[in-house]
Parts: structure tokens; sequence; C-alpha cells
């Protein structure tokens, strides 16, 4: 899915949810988890309620990796099973020097076929390139992340007074095209959105922190939003572990369906559609 498709899709559902599947066996319903597969059943059950409320579906990969040659199945699984109209996000936060980030690019696009990855831009230019090279395959680079760490580095300011975050989304633009290259921009620091979106005022921004993490959906919307949307906000915990128990699922898609509307609420009020 490119991003005329990803826009088609928001203005066909208005709603630019995206439903992470950061699925913990731990945290799963336990009638689950005597079934053959219990991370791809509870992935299942959680796509077939919400995809008709969502745009996308963004699998943590460490969950997966976690579970060893069996997290991997699972992983595969669920994205097979995600249905095409929906854009498929590896949150794997890859970047490494040129050879090897061709290696999890091709892992990721070629033999996973995942229409986007998140990547971290700290070894620079020719980290992240080898991502680009892949024809109708987005990088999504990390900005101005939601963890309280988020500060510890990317707040950090140049002589020139320019912080690190800044110096990102300045430099990589040119890497790529608003086709390729999104922007992972935490919600739990709303205030600095704004001044992002100045920066980058045509690139889609990848939006985490909304819900168990406390972000605020009407403030990301309001200083976010484009007249094309240019947000996927990403809700997880939220969602999929709305509830506990046998009815996960119904639950899951209350909490889907409580949020797609309030975001067609904000397509209206901050896109003017």
């Amino acid at each position: 899915m490119n991003r005329s498709q990803l826009l088609a899709e928001i203005k066909k559902k208005r709603t630019y949810l995206c439903v992470g599947l950061d699925t913990d066996l731990d945290k799963i319903p336990a009638h689950l988890r005597s079934t053959p597969d219990p991370i791809f059943e509870f992935n299942k059950q959680i796509i077939d309620a919400t995809q008709d409320l969502c745009v996308a579906y963004k699998p943590n990969i460490a969950f997966y990796e976690a579970l060893g040659p069996k997290g991997w199945e699972s992983l595969q699984r669920t994205l097979e099973y995600i249905p095409e109209d929906h854009f498929t996000i590896a949150d794997a936060k890859r970047g490494d020097i040129g050879n090897t980030s061709t290696m999890y690019a091709k892992a990721f696009f070629e033999q996973m076929d995942f229409d986007a990855i998140t990547v971290a831009p700290y070894m620079g230019a020719d980290s992240v390139t080898p991502f680009l090279a892949f024809h109708n395959k987005v990088v999504i680079l990390l900005v101005h992340t939601s963890n309280p760490g988020s500060a510890d580095f990317q707040l950090f300011r140049s002589a020139d007074n320019r912080t690190l975050y800044e110096e990102v989304i300045r430099k990589s633009q040119p890497w790529g095209t608003i086709e390729n290259l999104m922007y992972v921009v935490g919600a739990t620091r709303a205030d600095k959105i704004a001044e992002i979106r100045a920066l980058a005022p045509d690139h889609f921004f990848l939006v985490p922190g909304v819900g168990a993490q406390g972000g605020d959906l009407r403030e990301v919307s309001e200083k976010g939003m484009t007249k094309e949307c240019g947000l996927v906000v990403n809700s997880a915990r939220a969602i999929i572990y709305a509830s506990s128990d046998k009815d996960f699922a119904r639950a899951a898609r209350h909490e889907a369906l409580r949020t797609s509307q309030e975001m067609s609420q904000y397509l209206s009020e901050f896109a003017g559609w």
C-alpha cells in the first residue's frame, strides 16, 4: 500500500487509526493459550473485530522475536491474515551500516512484504537510505518518541540551538520523498507536534502514545493534522487489552469504534472533510 492508497482508505473509513499488535503471551486471555498458535489466534480475532475501524496494523516485532521461530511463524500468519486494504507496519526500529540495513529491508519488505518499517536514524544517512531503495515501501523514521527517556538525547541542542530531533527532520528529508518517508512523533509530547509539523508540512506522521500512554488524541489531531490528514495514530494496549476475558474481541471493537468515531469528528473539524 502506498501513500495515495493509504489516504484513500482514510477518506473512505473516516479514520486514521492504527491498531498496534503488541501481543504478549502473558496478557492474552487464558482460554487461548491451549490453541496451537495462541498469538495468531488472538491477533486473528482482534483483526476480525477491528478491520473496518482502522486503516493500519502495526505488529511490534520484539513481541514475536522473543518467542523464537514460533513467534516468527505467528507474525507471518498474522501479516498474511491482515486484509490488503490496510497499511502494515513492522515496528522493528532497525538501523545499521548500509549492507546490514539492506538485509533488514529485504527481510521485512521482500520476505515478509510489510508496507513500512520503523527505522532508527542514529547512524545517519547510509543506515537509512538502503530501506528507501525499495519500490513502493515506506520508511518511518524515529524523530520524537513517546517514551520518558526520549529527552535524554532527542532534546539535546547543538551549537546553533537546534534540537537533535530537528536535525533529524532537516537532514533526512532530502533522503526520500513524502511518498516513502514518514516520521514517528510521540503523542505524549503533543506540545512539540506543531513545531515538527512546521518542519515537515507534507509528510505523514506515525503517532504512538495515545491510549494507555496518556497522549491526547484531540491535541495531537489539532496540532498535527494537515488537509490530507497526515496522521496515522497508533493505539495498542487500550484496544487489544480492553478485556482479558473471553469478550476481548468485542471489547477491542468497542474501544476501536470509540476512537474511530472521535477521529471522524477531528477530520471534519481540523481537515475540513
